[in-house]
């Protein structure tokens, strides 16, 4: 299998407000939430970052998807890098989190043109392909609601087929699943296994083991920053669950069982 993306190194460190250290229940001015962080993903499968909550997994999406640059380290996207050359980088994946809202004074329909355009995707090409997914996702019958005006899972179908317009190979997902109900949640994760057979690499970030079995050929296990595990879900889950194997290696790296 042939390497799509690969991380090298990637450090990223925040300072904390005042504020932010009586939350975390700390003196540390800064926190460090990418740590020394490798691993690779290849063409055709779907590799997870699982980890709990806090753990880095967005702070590396985020530097993946160009949107936060790291303070150390890079990650070369089918042969460009995050780092020099963020709008090739930008072309060539689709990324979707929670984090990122629509805006609520516009349609699904505008939404959609308005990126074909950014994208420069030819108005036929874009035309067709606004009329297939939003008939996949039942966007169709919302295309002229304003985004304030749909539901959750509405707005997070809208978002995800937004974010894929451009038919990118590479597609990012942050908790894909997050919020959603289970029809919603079932919708989304059908559709990345359509994706993944049709050679698209996904990324997800998750803390959902059965997501994880479900879905990945690989993963990674990101706590505090840092990668305490990667392989194949056989070789993950040879011996013992995903479950307890991100136990132990939580109570190996944080020094506490849970």
């Amino acid at each position: 299998m042939s390497v799509i993306l690969k991380t090298e190194n990637l450090e990223k460190t925040f300072r904390l407000t005042a504020k932010q250290q009586k939350l975390q229940n700390t003196k540390a001015k800064t926190l460090k939430a990418v740590d020394n962080l490798s691993f690779e993903a290849y063409k055709g499968e779907i590799f997870g970052l699982l980890g709990p909550n806090g753990a880095g997994k967005t702070t590396t999406l985020r530097i993946l998807a160009t949107l936060i640059k790291a303070d150390g380290g890079d990650a070369i996207i089918d042969g460009s890098s995050v780092k020099t050359d963020p709008a090739a980088v930008r072309s060539k994946i689709g990324f979707l989190t929670s984090e990122l809202k629509l805006e609520d004074f516009f349609t699904p329909n505008y939404l959609f043109d308005f990126f074909a355009k950014l994208h420069n995707i030819p108005p036929d090409v874009s035309a067709k392909r606004k009329e297939e997914l939003f008939a996949k996702f039942g966007v169709d019958k919302f295309a002229e609601v304003k985004v304030s005006n749909l539901s959750t899972g509405m707005k997070q179908k809208s978002s995800l087929v937004i974010s894929i317009v451009h038919d990118p190979n590479i597609i990012i997902f942050d908790e894909p699943t997050n919020g959603l109900d289970v029809l919603t949640a079932k919708v989304v994760t059908d559709f990345l296994m359509e994706l993944k057979e049709q050679g698209k690499t996904i990324i997800v970030s998750t803390h959902i083991f059965s997501l994880v079995e479900k879905l990945c050929d690989r993963a990674g296990v990101i706590i505090n920053g840092k990668m305490t595990a990667c392989d194949t879900l056989e070789n993950l889950t040879k011996e013992k669950s995903l479950e307890d194997l991100f136990f132990d290696l939580y109570a190996e790296t944080v020094g506490e069982a849970v």
